[in-house]
């Protein structure tokens, strides 16, 4: 720890949330990992699920899914909050469930804070917004992580907002060579464009090459910066890519790391 204090944290998912705007598959784990990265220790690591008991009674396999999944949550350290699935028939007599862990999940994340010095909260619903600022009045650092419909008052509330598509494997890359790791030459990462010469046709893609701290050195000719940069020329782009809202933070590109004269380049550009 090289005589660093732990930071304290709190982790708090909304898997329902999560798992309907892009985040299917999320690897819970890895999410743990960058929750506690710098030195943090896991104090409260809570997944709020939905279960749908009318369901499991009759459905063997649901049931059996059901169980093996938060049995897995379980193995990684989180308690699991069961929210058990309420059905209602509106007036054209279409029949709908619900299980909202909102109220839950912001309850406990206060309450809970007195012992935090960080929470994250998995979620892109800015029904959260004045739950984080009480959380800042606390003295808690908030950082929120999502993939999709993402609250844009969320995102500038919180003291970091990292998009889930950007954590290395946190989320599995379609046709990535499963022998090779994030940003290796010859891997497919995500990233963005932050910097693009329209005049001469080509930009530099940043991702985040490994978890682990100093997010904020963004500056990759430092040694300690956790990011890596690749040249991205005009061609390496798909069709449909518009190049005149190059560079942006708001769209993220799926690429292949390839190797080129002076460096990393980015080959096979497709935007998410």
């Amino acid at each position: 720890m090289n005589g660093k204090k732990a930071q304290r944290t709190g982790l708090y998912i909304d898997v329902a949330n999560i798992t309907r705007n892009g985040g299917y598959g999320m690897r819970f784990d890895v999410l743990r990992d960058f929750a506690c990265r710098d030195h943090g220790e896991p104090i409260r690591l809570n997944a709020y699920v939905a279960y749908d008991e009318e369901r499991a009674r009759t459905d063997h396999d649901y049931r059996e899914r059901t169980f093996n999944f938060h049995s897995t949550l379980r193995d990684y350290g989180y308690k699991v909050i069961e929210k058990i699935v309420t059905w209602y028939t509106d007036e054209a007599g279409n029949r709908f469930g619900k299980a909202n862990a909102d109220l839950d999940m912001a309850v406990d994340a206060l309450l809970q804070s007195e012992n935090l010095d960080k929470v994250m909260m998995a979620t892109g619903d800015g029904d959260f917004i004045q739950v984080v600022r009480a959380l800042q009045n606390k003295g808690c650092r908030v950082e929120a992580v999502a993939f999709q419909n993402i609250s844009s008052n969320l995102r500038r509330e919180v003291d970091l907002f990292m998009s889930g598509y950007l954590i290395p494997n946190l989320l599995p890359v379609p046709e990535a060579d499963p022998k090779k790791n994030w940003g290796e030459v010859g891997s497919k990462v995500r990233g963005i464009c932050y910097t693009y010469n329209h005049s001469k046709n080509f930009g530099f893609m940043r991702f985040l090459s490994k978890i682990g701290p100093g997010l904020w050195i963004t500056d990759t000719r430092r040694s300690d910066s956790p990011y890596g940069t690749a040249f991205a020329h005009e061609s390496a782009f798909a069709a449909g890519v518009d190049i005149n809202l190059l560079p942006s933070r708001e769209f993220i590109f799926e690429f292949d790391l390839v190797q080129g004269e002076k460096g990393l380049q980015a080959a096979n550009i497709t935007k998410l």
